[in-house]
């Protein structure tokens, strides 16, 4: 069971109407837009992240996401963030989706940086401010 004393940051999330199917709740390829938009959030806000500017940037290469239960259009979600790998040009984040007072999650899985040149989008090492700030989010290796 994944709970939020799993994870060391959070973003809330507002879902949106066009976030549900037909069947009434938040469709499962919406959870990677959440798991995108927590990662890069941190990287922004504590990492230096300039989206538009930064030499170094964050592609995803691997994904995953199990669904525990579902959540709907108004809910008021949290999306959890880790570190669960840091490597010199890698990093695979912990992320899980809460209801606003839930402790258990939602959803959960992971996804894995590798951080490229933007120009070259050859891999290169994070930079140290970025490093830094993934490393406060770390957990076990």
């Amino acid at each position: 069971m994944t709970t939020t004393a799993d994870y060391r940051y959070f973003l809330p999330i507002t879902t949106r109407w066009m976030d549900n199917d037909v069947y009434g709740h938040v469709n499962n390829v919406t959870y990677y837009s959440y798991f995108d938009t927590v990662a890069n959030h941190y990287l922004i806000a504590e990492g230096g992240l300039d989206i538009h500017g930064s030499p170094v940037i964050g592609l995803v290469v691997e994904s995953k996401c199990s669904y525990h239960a579902p959540v709907a259009y108004p809910d008021e979600l949290r999306a959890g963030l880790r570190v669960d790998r840091l490597g010199n040009r890698s990093v695979t984040y912990g992320i899980a989706i809460f209801t606003s007072d839930g402790e258990t999650a939602a959803a959960s899985g992971y996804f894995t940086h590798v951080f490229v040149d933007r120009e070259t989008r050859r891999a290169t090492p994070i930079p140290d401010r970025m490093r830094a700030a993934l490393e406060r989010i770390r957990v076990g290796e």
